[in-house]
């Protein structure tokens, strides 16, 4: 019987010997992280990115290795996913346009007019924020952080101030997202599908004249040079994740894991309350260089949000899954109420 006890305890032994060792190994292996953004290089969300990394390597003691690729040369956000899906790139900050091709219930976050301010987006990611996540995890990304970008305007080759004059134009849907051009098609709209680092080639050759973005990318990208009006409403909100592929994620120690999360964390919520508001500055800036600002009156902003509820039966089940729809419009029902 001792025979047998001294062989377990001596075989016990060499199986916790071996796991420490292997433990090791794996946290002294270094880790190259690929992730992409369509974020040019110079810009505040590139800076952003640039920080992590170099926290990231110091929190690791250099096992975990940041490589960034900025300003879409990966590609356009759908680029980014199906990538990363193949292995070839491992993360990417990215908006609801590349967060919906892995969990669709995320364009809750851009139906139209939904949310009024900022206060609006808090409370309604507090209460169905994490159901988001849960949904991202599921299919095989982890969210490190999230983050607003901003509001998206219309900005436009010639003013518009209703529906109406907005259907007289060619309307910039991202490539790929046939839906969304379907929805328009649908509404009396005219769309054309376009990769998002053609949209300055594109609005320079007459192919497209209205784009809905937040002001600092236009600034940033120079798109109000040509489309350089800009109608005052919060068109919808731009919000994004930085997110990795799990199969690299679950490699990665645990104990790495959580000074990753907090580092992405800490940085995101800085950089969200140092630039939510950017979109007044680069309005500021546009301004200052030819782009020409039509306010909205409370009449004309009440009319697009109940004009926009008709969308609503067009939207619910084909742009954005039916449970996660409702739930949406029933919160922000709530929130109204209170």
């Amino acid at each position: 019987m001792n025979y047998f006890t001294d062989m377990l305890k001596h075989s016990f032994k060499n199986t916790i010997l071996l796991m420490i060792f292997l433990s090791i190994l794996t946290a002294g292996k270094k880790t190259i992280i690929k992730m992409a953004t369509l974020a040019p290089e110079g810009t505040d969300w590139h800076g952003m990115l640039v920080e992590m990394g170099q926290r990231w390597k110091t929190a690791t003691n250099g096992n975990i290795i940041l490589r960034i690729y900025p300003g879409g040369v990966v590609g356009d956000e759908r680029d980014m996913i199906r990538k990363m899906r193949i292995g070839q790139i491992h993360a990417a900050a990215i908006t609801t346009e590349g967060l919906s091709e892995i969990n669709p219930d995320v364009n809750v976050y851009i139906i139209p007019m939904l949310f009024d301010d900022y206060d609006d987006v808090d409370w309604f990611r507090n209460k169905i924020g994490k159901k988001l996540e849960d949904g991202i995890k599921e299919n095989g990304f982890t969210p490190l952080l999230w983050a607003d970008v901003g509001w998206a305007h219309w900005f436009t080759e010639k003013p518009i101030r209703y529906p109406e004059d907005l259907k007289k134009a060619k309307i910039f849907t991202w490539a790929g997202d046939y839906k969304t051009a379907e929805l328009w098609g649908k509404a009396g709209y005219m769309s054309v599908l376009l990769a998002s680092i053609d949209i300055l080639s594109g609005l320079q050759t007459g192919l497209i004249d209205a784009i809905s973005v937040t002001p600092i990318a236009a600034l940033a990208s120079q798109w109000f040079g040509v489309a350089n009006h800009m109608l005052e409403m919060k068109w919808g909100l731009l919000t994004s994740s930085i997110i990795i592929d799990n199969r690299i994620w679950n490699r990665i120690p645990s104990g790495y894991q959580k000074s990753i999360l907090e580092i992405a964390q800490e940085i995101g919520t800085r950089h969200q309350k140092r630039h939510r508001f950017d979109d007044a500055k680069a309005i500021k800036i546009m301004k200052e260089h030819g782009l020409i600002v039509h306010p909205q009156t409370v009449e004309d902003h009440l009319f697009w949000k109940s004009y926009l509820k008709t969308w609503y039966p067009d939207i619910r089940g084909t742009f954005i899954p039916e449970e996660i729809f409702d739930q949406a419009i029933q919160l922000m029902e709530q929130r109204e109420s209170q």
